[in-house]
């Protein structure tokens, strides 16, 4: 992908973003977000032809903020500390980010979940391959699933969230090392 394409859908998430903050997102159209983003229908459709893909798009780049390492040795908290990169990058869009879910529903975010849980862990240098990192991957998704609820709740300094990823994780890391697939 050329920087123009990036940075054309960019701006196609941006738009989409500041439309669910106005209104409903089932009342927004991918015409809606092509005109918001000043881009021809046409270019937008050719690298996102549905206000689904914008709102992938928009979450892998949700996902590279994981993905920038931490500083601390112990995997727990870099594992924390990735999560909460996540969050931090969502937190300016809660509430269209809350309307895209309403509209959406959880189906397109049950199919990208194991995508950003992969994205958590290799954030926090934990392995994502072969068996041991599949099953990682599925408790992540599991975890991060019940993190996204609770931080669509919880408003505010996020205490709550934080508290329940540093349970969540705490208890998958308990889980992990029963099955085999410790990190």
């Amino acid at each position: 992908m050329t920087d123009a394409e990036a940075d054309m859908l960019d701006r196609a998430a941006a738009a989409a973003l500041a439309l669910a903050g106005e209104r409903a997102w089932t009342q927004v159209t991918l015409r809606d977000i092509a005109a918001k983003a000043g881009v021809p229908l046409a270019e937008l459709y050719a690298r996102a032809p549905s206000k689904r893909a914008v709102i992938d798009w928009l979450s892998r780049r949700f996902d590279l903020a994981a993905l920038k390492n931490g500083h601390d040795d112990d995997p727990h908290d870099r594992l924390f500390e990735a999560a909460m990169r996540r969050l931090e990058a969502m937190e300016p869009h809660r509430s269209a980010l809350i309307s895209v879910y309403g509209g959406e529903g959880p189906g397109p975010l049950l199919l990208r979940l194991p995508h950003t849980a992969r994205a958590l862990l290799e954030g926090a240098g934990i392995d994502t391959s072969g068996k041991r990192g599949a099953v990682r991957v599925a408790a992540m998704t599991l975890v991060w699933t019940r993190i996204l609820s609770v931080w669509r709740a919880d408003e505010g300094a996020l205490n709550r969230t934080m508290a329940e990823i540093d349970r969540r994780l705490k208890e998958m890391r308990e889980r992990l090392r029963r099955v085999g697939a410790g990190y």
